[in-house]
């Protein structure tokens, strides 16, 4: 069984891993778009949007609930790749976890 000095040196580490994650994660840009690109979104790592870009077609096509709903989809999908991302950046330091643990 490891002892004391031991096991903090291990969450230590694993502490001083999530931070670097975290940033990373905060650094990192992902960019959605809409089923048919009719809207593009870039958002950071923090969750904050920083464009949102509408194809001119598209507002001409469409009238304002129709693009209020594609503009969702494109935000949401943003929201979900973003998830994705940094759920990928975690699982080593997850699986690190739970091998400690068992």
């Amino acid at each position: 069984m490891p002892d004391m000095d031991e096991l903090l040196d291990q969450v230590r580490k694993q502490t001083e891993e999530v931070q670097r994650i975290q940033r990373s994660v905060e650094a990192m840009e992902v960019k959605a778009h809409s089923r048919q690109n009719e809207v593009t979104v870039v958002l950071r790592g923090d969750g904050r949007f920083t464009s949102i870009d509408i194809d001119p077609r598209a507002l001409r096509q469409y009238d304002a609930r129709n693009i209020s709903e594609i503009v969702l989809e494109a935000v949401n999908n943003g929201l979900q790749k973003l998830a994705e991302a940094s759920s990928a950046k975690f699982a080593p330091v997850i699986e690190s976890a739970k091998s400690i643990e068992a």
